[in-house]
């Protein structure tokens, strides 16, 4: 099978991309690698598939910023939050088999589970965690950073401090942390690990051999691409960052290869994959239903929904699944246009909005568009636009720094550790008079503090890919430390710039303990 698409796919490579014949392919080798020089990208990988056929399947630039290695279209990607559909479509092989049901309450099969307000804890179902729809907010950002040295039974228990920023049920909000615990219900229901039962139940039947659950699969793997993040004006390789303790919101690594049996498996007959009915396509159905209304400010978005696992929206008035993913360095989007049995993945290791305007360009040829609009240009404008918007507004920042001031304590009298119910223990180290703070007796997330103004800190992170954060102390009635307040980052306006300035923040308060 795998030669018989390599030959077809040389084929159509040889013959229709890069010329002027008026397919729907035609120049796309050309539009990517004009795309990835404009926007810096290292590597990207793109897949298409058409009415159950793989029509193009091909890799760009290297797998690691200064290394020779080509990306190939069955290089490793993390996928990032592309994981949540498998997540959903385990779910539902288990609701098929009658293990479970999408409305049944989660603490049915997490007895332990508990959130904020009693009542919540007895409502919430199955369906409830998927649709991003339980009132929670975001724990540490779209990184999902959060206690990465802890398992998810550790982060599920801290959910009972994470107090609502909505109504139940009320809005839309996303949230990794629900994924988590649907993860949980998975092995709870079935006995297997998440991962354990995505791998056998789905990557085994669509021949998804490559593809993986964990960072650490990685490890000795060589066609596996390196994550990159733009820092302070350059393209800057940086670590593969471990997320497990969530991974079924995030943690999956595949190729564009294999993921184009995955997206098969959504088109064409749903559920069907080589003539083998791997998933009812009654499950299959109900995942790409629009479940939660997403609000919208941009006037060109007539809809959008969130489904269990997928967005869904309207385009050119076809009724489109999608989702894009986005960890440290790792950067992905995927496509369905069921009506046109259209199914288009793109995968790169650098945050970049290119992956969107390739997608666009692609399902627009496949429609024959008229004047078909210059993606690359609209989304390479407004992200040029937006990054000086962005720089304006940190510099603002840095000019209200308060020049000469003193803290009101020596360093000396700030070590110690400090807890918080939700967000555990952080401790406070020095040395050679500077200060460093680690979060959760993690080695990986320590970050120096360099002295802002008065009584306030920056914390630099040892890991650039992880940024900086502003941290500040509240003092006691006797005068002495009591309070330790950070503010994560929950979404940064613009990443390549900085986690500041950010429009989506949570300040923990950890109290000093000793």
């Amino acid at each position: 099978m795998f030669i018989i698409v390599f030959i077809f796919t040389l084929l159509i490579s040889t013959t229709a991309f890069g010329n002027d014949t008026g397919e729907p392919l035609a120049g796309l080798d050309a539009y990517i690698e004009n795309g990835m020089d404009d926007w810096q990208i290292p590597g990207l990988a793109v897949a298409i598939v058409k009415d159950d056929e793989i029509v193009y399947a091909k890799g760009f630039g290297n797998r690691k910023l200064g290394e020779a290695e080509p990306v190939d279209e069955h290089t490793l990607f993390g996928i990032a939050s592309l994981t949540k559909a498998f997540t959903t479509a385990a779910i539902g092989i288990l609701v098929e088999e009658g293990k479970l049901e999408w409305n049944d309450p989660v603490v049915k099969y997490l007895p332990d589970f508990r959130l904020y307000y009693p009542w919540m804890t007895h409502e919430i179902t199955v369906h409830d965690l998927l649709i991003h729809r339980s009132g929670l907010g975001r724990m540490i950002g779209n990184r999902l950073q959060f206690m990465t040295g802890k398992g998810p039974d550790e982060l599920t228990y801290r959910l009972r401090y994470l107090e609502p920023m909505a109504g139940f049920r009320a809005e839309y909000i996303y949230n990794n942390m629900m994924y988590m615990v649907a993860g949980q219900v998975i092995e709870a229901v079935s006995g297997q690990r998440w991962d354990e039962f995505v791998a056998e139940r789905i990557f085994e039947p669509l021949g998804m051999e490559r593809s993986n659950l964990s960072i650490y699969d990685l490890d000795g793997e060589e066609n596996a691409a390196w994550p990159h993040q733009y820092i302070k004006g350059e393209v800057q390789v940086i670590p593969r960052r471990d997320f497990d303790n969530a991974g079924s919101a995030a943690s999956i690594n595949s190729s564009v290869y294999e993921l184009a049996q995955w997206m098969r498996l959504h088109l064409e007959d749903p559920g069907s994959y080589d003539g083998t009915q791997v998933i009812d396509t009654t499950t299959m159905r109900m995942v790409h239903r629009p479940q939660s209304v997403i609000p919208v400010t941009d006037p060109s978005t007539e809809f959008a929904a969130y489904g269990l696992g997928w967005g869904v929206r309207l385009y050119n008035d076809r009724i489109i699944s999608r989702h894009s993913g986005a960890t440290d360095g790792m950067n992905s989007i995927i496509v369905l246009v069921h009506e046109e049995n259209l199914g288009i993945v793109v995968v790169t290791n650098i945050f970049n909005d290119f992956k969107n305007a390739l997608v666009n360009h692609v399902i627009d040829s496949f429609l024959g568009v008229p004047d078909e609009k210059d993606w690359h240009e609209k989304y390479l404008t407004e992200y040029e636009e937006e990054y000086k918007q962005v720089q304006q507004r940190r510099e603002e920042i840095h000019n209200a720094r308060v020049k000469n001031t003193q803290p009101s304590l020596p360093v000396s009298a700030r070590s110690g550790r400090y807890y918080d119910s939700l967000y555990g223990e952080v401790t406070l180290s020095v040395q050679d008079d500077n200060m460093y703070i680690t979060f959760w007796d993690d080695d990986s997330l320590v970050a120096d503090l360099e002295h802002w103004h008065y009584d306030t800190y920056r914390a630099v992170w040892r890991n650039p890919a992880q940024r900086e954060k502003f941290i500040w102390f509240d003092m006691d009635k006797t005068g002495e430390t009591a309070v330790l307040n950070v503010e994560f980052n929950l979404r940064p306006e613009l990443l390549q710039v900085g986690a500041y300035p950010s429009n989506y923040t949570r300040t923990v308060r950890f109290k000093k303990e000793n």
